[in-house]
């Protein structure tokens, strides 16, 4: 799946005869090498490999008034294939954990604003649980 998305976006810059910024992943508001981005304005999230976008934008949903996901960048700190968020009462299928507060890609609802967690269809949740590792960093921009 990432040298796919890479070798992708790199023949679409080659062709579109474009260059990103320096300090920007490839097709992405994001400036990390490796990881995730999520750009809460416009409800999207990326996958990120060697500084290209290798899947994405996919649709998200984030957090309500007073339970705003959190901006800036974070590590991937653990995953956990079918957790359960205690709080809340509800399951986290494919829960990929980037603060140390809970907050976390996961399938949900993409209707429905979330605690802080990044919510995600459930091919997309597969997705970034199997593409993310631990250590890898997620950004999160405006």
């Amino acid at each position: 799946m990432r040298k796919l998305g890479t070798v992708l976006a790199a023949l679409a810059l080659a062709f579109s005869g474009l260059a990103a910024p320096a300090n920007a992943a490839t097709g992405t508001p994001c400036s990390i090498r490796d990881g995730a981005c999520l750009r809460l304005s416009t409800n999207e999230a990326w996958l990120i490999y060697q500084g290209n976008a290798s899947y994405g934008p996919v649709p998200v949903t984030h957090g309500r008034p007073g339970y705003e996901t959190p901006v800036g960048t974070f590590q991937v700190l653990r995953k956990v294939r079918d957790d359960w968020s205690v709080p809340y009462n509800a399951p986290m299928p494919y829960a990929v954990y980037f603060t140390d507060s809970g907050v976390a890609f996961h399938e949900g609802s993409l209707t429905d604003l979330s605690h802080g967690c990044v919510h995600l269809s459930h091919d997309a949740a597969v997705t970034f649980f199997d593409n993310l590792l631990v250590g890898e960093q997620v950004q999160v921009v405006a």
